[in-house]
């Protein structure tokens, strides 16, 4: 489950530069399903394209295209500052949020 504010201009988080539309502010977002990890927050950075990643990379299937944000790489952490990408732009795909 997420929700999109849509009118949030101001988040105390990194936000980051992705194109030249930019990535949105944080939304919330609630894995329900037997396989989600039970009472854990992840701070993988992830958007609404992390949930188009997850289907891609849960049933093998390849980016919609070149110029997709789904391309990106999925965030390898910086022990400095886990809530910013050391390899970014990249965003998560959900999979850290279930265990299959």
């Amino acid at each position: 489950m997420t929700v999109d504010d849509g009118g949030g201009y101001w988040d105390s988080s990194y936000i980051q530069i992705l194109d030249a539309f930019g990535d949105g502010t944080r939304i919330p977002l609630i894995a329900v399903s037997p396989f989600a990890r039970k009472g854990q927050a992840d701070h993988t950075y992830t958007d609404h394209v992390s949930i188009l990643k997850f289907i891609e990379a849960n049933w093998a299937l390849p980016p919609l295209s070149k110029r997709s944000r789904d391309h990106l790489p999925n965030p390898i952490e910086d022990r400095a500052d886990p809530y910013v990408p050391a390899n970014r732009p990249a965003i998560g795909d959900l999979r850290s949020l279930f265990r299959f």
